[in-house]
């Protein structure tokens, strides 16, 4: 009888430990996709002057003028050292285009932009979601740069329809990862970790 309350025992032992290695297993390659993910994409973040509501507004002006400006400059790049290169050329062009918007509506401070790595939250966009963590990113940075913000995706050009009308996620990454990406209602739980360690990474590095 003792013997067989054993062999129940390891049993159960058996069947848990084989439980927690098949979710680490997971865990791992998942985390492997966000990584991929990571580094694979360029993203665009505008942050407003502030939350009044010309700000907001002129903030999606300036949206559309670098998003109209930006359609040419990704059409033959593969990969993103590409994409960052062609950024970084015209990163003059940008900021002039969303200047010229400002002034145009009448606005007295001035656009800042700038290629940088920066920390976002995880992302739901309308097919597709974004883990938490750190991405090279474009960033627009109008006048005081203390309102909501706007962001979206730019290599793959996933948000300028008209310089890739067919830009999909495996442009840039493997088809597991994107659909990963592109199902993420069946990753809730474990975009939700992957976030809170990567805000508790971001912690510790200050």
């Amino acid at each position: 009888m003792r013997f067989l309350k054993l062999s129940k025992k390891r049993l159960q032992l058996s069947v848990l430990f084989g439980l927690l290695f098949a979710v680490t297993l997971s865990m791992v390659r998942f985390d492997a996709g966000c990584q991929e993910l990571r580094r694979n994409v360029l993203r665009l973040h505008i942050i407003a002057n502030s939350d009044s509501e010309s700000d907001q507004r002129v903030k999606l002006a300036v949206r559309d003028k670098i998003l109209e400006t930006s359609s040419s400059l990704f059409e033959d790049e593969t990969n993103l050292q590409e994409a960052q290169a062609a950024v970084a050329k015209h990163l003059p062009l940008l900021e002039e285009a969303a200047n010229r918007v400002l002034r145009q509506e009448g606005y007295g401070y001035t656009a800042a932009v700038t290629l940088e790595d920066s920390f976002f939250e995880t992302r739901e966009y309308d097919s597709f979601t974004l883990p938490a963590g750190t991405y090279r990113s474009v960033m627009v940075r109008l006048g005081k740069a203390g309102g909501k913000n706007w962001w979206c995706v730019v290599f793959p050009a996933l948000c300028i329809p008209a310089a890739a009308p067919e830009a999909r996620l495996t442009d840039a990454v493997s088809e597991e990862t994107a659909q990963m990406a592109e199902s993420a209602s069946q990753y809730q739980m474990r975009f939700k970790i992957v976030e809170i360690l990567e805000d508790f990474k971001k912690m510790l590095a200050f």
